[in-house]
């Protein structure tokens, strides 16, 4: 059962992703004011998108990359939301 459970989740986390990127295109249309934070964030998703494509070609064993990647794209996105704070305190202050 964990097995299977692992094998499936990648793809389930891309659907998921997909409503994310829906309702990411809608509030850039909707909201024009303060929105690099957004923006970043959106860029944070897209790293995770390309993170779990990568996953998913992994396990269906059409590609090989290295485990260590998957440490690199959790970096960056955790830069990007360290950096997105940091945007939205000098914005507060403002």
């Amino acid at each position: 059962m964990g097995t299977c459970l692992g094998f499936i989740a990648p793809f389930y986390n891309l659907v998921l992703v997909a409503i994310a990127v829906i309702l990411f295109i809608k509030l850039f249309r909707m909201n024009k004011k303060n929105i690099l934070a957004w923006k970043l964030i959106f860029l944070a998703v897209l790293i995770y998108i390309v993170e779990q494509v990568l996953a998913v070609t992994n396990s269906l064993l059409i590609t090989s990359v290295p485990r260590i990647t998957n440490s690199f794209f959790e970096m960056a996105i955790i830069t990007i939301f360290i950096y997105v704070l940091l945007v939205q305190k000098e914005f507060v202050k403002k």
